[in-house]
């Protein structure tokens, strides 16, 4: 928490859960090698040849993979990371001209179907961009030969064919949602809307339920980021109407987000691509689905004495 916490001072919003993660995982293992925190007992799996189907996804590891002379050492296998993190940071810093350079380079549709909503984007600043990057530095760091680098991509873009597939239909959805005030009716954005209705049928309680609304929003969108661009409007909106602080309302809809994000399609889809584990999306959630209704309903129950005791 507090790598994460100085990390978004320093930095900005990008980077804690980026550089949170490493400071705190750096530390941790510091401690441990120095005989903290350890368990009393060692505990390990039961041996590959006992364990269930379920646990076997599409990426298999050969014998000769695992000989320890054709490895890379522990700092070559941790420098694609670090370059991540490195170019990433130099992208982002506004005191560095590194940033409008690379947005130099931009597409934008504006007035989509005759509306005042325009969409840019710029390719060279994309975060995507700087992974192909790191990639082709990999190949030299590594001494990778064409035929290695080769399966590494045809491998990669076969797990991401799922990932992607997913995307294509829930980010338009998402952008819908944003936008749904633009209308020749004059109705409402379906944000608004659910939280006059939300309003006039829960009432006071209805911070119990805000996080779950959060991590509704990140399972049905994808990330914590946007369902917090979906969302917070509507729970402003419910805040409002239900003369209690926005603040609260929308810190609980992004606490809940965090939380759905264990559960949100885009991530399982992502992270099972990435382990080979394509089509067992339904087991990862039944086992994440359980931490994330713990957490939800105890944030709620937290903001609702906090929002009725203030």
């Amino acid at each position: 928490t507090i790598p994460y916490l100085i990390t978004g001072f320093l930095l900005g919003p990008e980077f804690p859960s980026l550089f949170g993660s490493l400071i705190g995982m750096t530390i941790m293992i510091s401690i441990l090698r120095h005989g903290y925190l350890l368990p009393k007992k060692n505990w390990d799996f039961a041996p590959e040849e006992k364990w269930p189907d379920s646990w076997f996804g599409l990426l298999k590891v050969e014998d000769s993979a695992k000989d320890v002379k054709t490895q890379p050492s522990l700092a070559k296998s941790w420098m694609p990371y670090l370059f991540v993190g490195i170019i990433l940071v130099l992208t982002r810093l506004p005191q560095l001209p590194i940033k409008s350079f690379l947005n130099q380079i931009s597409f934008k549709w504006s007035n989509i179907f005759n509306t005042d909503i325009s969409a840019s984007t710029s390719p060279l600043y994309l975060p995507g961009t700087i992974l192909i990057l790191v990639s082709i530095i990999t190949y030299f760091i590594h001494h990778m030969n064409s035929k290695q680098f080769k399966a590494a991509v045809t491998s990669s873009a076969k797990m991401l064919w799922g990932a992607g597939f997913v995307l294509v239909f829930t980010i338009p959805m998402v952008r819908i949602y944003i936008n749904s005030d633009y209308n020749d009716l004059g109705y409402p954005g379906m944000p608004v809307a659910m939280a006059e209705w939300v309003a006039a049928n829960v009432g006071r309680i209805y911070p119990l339920f805000a996080p779950s609304v959060g991590a509704l929003g990140a399972f049905i969108a994808g990330s914590n980021t946007v369902s917090n661009l979906m969302l917070s409007l509507f729970q402003y909106g419910v805040a409002e109407r239900l003369m209690m602080p926005a603040v609260t309302m929308v810190s609980l809809q992004a606490v809940g987000a965090a939380a759905g994000n264990m559960i949100a399609i885009h991530n399982v889809v992502a992270a099972s691509a990435t382990v080979g584990f394509l089509g067992k999306e339904g087991l990862i959630l039944r086992k994440t689905i359980i931490p994330t209704l713990y957490y939800v309903l105890f944030v709620g129950m937290l903001g609702l004495l906090y929002i009725w005791m203030s």
